[in-house]
């Protein structure tokens, strides 16, 4: 029987809102869902090309790679990593200390002494540092370390012109470290009578270690990929260095000058295992800095709570 206007009945108060907000809401249901098999599709694709290129790396180097060229240090052998591996840790280790020490007093204090706004100012410009080009900061210590103070292409001169590369990264990542740390437990510290000095020692630096120690392996993976900082502040050399004031290659020039050697030339196989060794320091700094970081964040998970 066809509806008339005596049955019509009008639709309760609210009605229209709530359709309304149906809708939104299956419209919210369908979209997380979609993300749910997005994101993985969109970590596949920002995973493959990383996976090529090691692919890549990995088939050029390991028909031609043997355990002399990694051990020899003789300068008459022309196929041997051994000097550039040998002086890229010896320059890495020097740069790093040089880093982890500014970098760490210098995020303590931001974090812990240094008023909010001279602390705002201080990570801006670490900001505006760690977003300068590399090519600049090896001008920048080609100037200051090897003309200025006279120091010339050696090790000390490339140590301080990286630890200033990687010395932003460092410092940011200790900063966030710290001030991560709650606000109750510093507060709960002082309460029971802690000087600032016990609750950085005792209290602070167990919480953010974890974040400091990644951010030194970061800070070390990516300074050892560069080229431009020790292009431009050390001088090549065929032996390993014995002293500061010393020459010293480094895996990164290896690879420019041998890859740049031409097609067909021995210098491309050269080029290859090197970096397919920075290749494996740089996943290797990566999963045993999860290691030690997973350990030492279960020996504090109950801190927070």
């Amino acid at each position: 029987m066809p509806a008339t206007v005596e049955s019509y009945v009008p639709p309760p108060p609210g009605a229209e809102l709530l359709r309304a907000t149906s809708l939104s809401l299956r419209w919210r249901v369908s979209f997380d869902r979609a993300i749910g098999y997005l994101l993985p599709l969109l970590y596949l694709v920002a995973l493959l090309p990383i996976a090529w290129i090691v692919y890549w790396v990995s088939v050029h180097a390991l028909v031609t790679l043997n355990w002399s060229a990694l051990t020899d240090t003789s300068p008459l052998d022309t196929h041997s990593l051994a000097v550039p591996i040998i002086s890229t840790f010896y320059v890495m280790l020097l740069a790093t200390v040089i880093a982890v020490v500014f970098g760490l007093f210098g995020g303590i204090a931001t974090a812990e002494f240094l008023s909010e706004r001279v602390a705002g100012w201080v990570r801006t410009s670490a900001n505006l540092l760690a977003g300068t080009p590399s090519v600049v900061v090896g001008y920048f210590g080609y100037f200051a370390f090897v003309l200025y103070f006279g120091w010339g292409l050696n090790v000390i001169s490339g140590s301080f012109t990286l630890a200033f590369f990687m010395l932003p990264y460092l410092f940011r990542t200790v900063d966030l470290a710290y001030t991560s740390v709650p606000r109750s437990i510093r507060e709960a510290a002082y309460g029971q009578g802690a000087r600032p000095l016990q609750y950085l020692l005792r209290i602070a630096t167990p919480i953010a270690f974890p974040q400091v120690l990644n951010g030194v392996f970061l800070a070390m993976a990516i300074g050892v990929g560069e080229t431009a900082p020790l292009w431009l502040t050390l001088e090549q050399s065929a032996l390993v260095p014995t002293g500061l004031f010393q020459p010293a290659s480094f895996l990164t020039g290896q690879i420019f000058e041998d890859y740049t050697s031409g097609p067909g030339t021995p210098g491309i196989a050269l080029a290859f295992e090197a970096a397919f060794i920075l290749l494996v320091v740089v996943i290797s700094l990566n999963i045993i800095v999860r290691i030690i970081s997973a350990r030492f964040r279960k020996r504090v998970e109950g801190l927070f709570q």
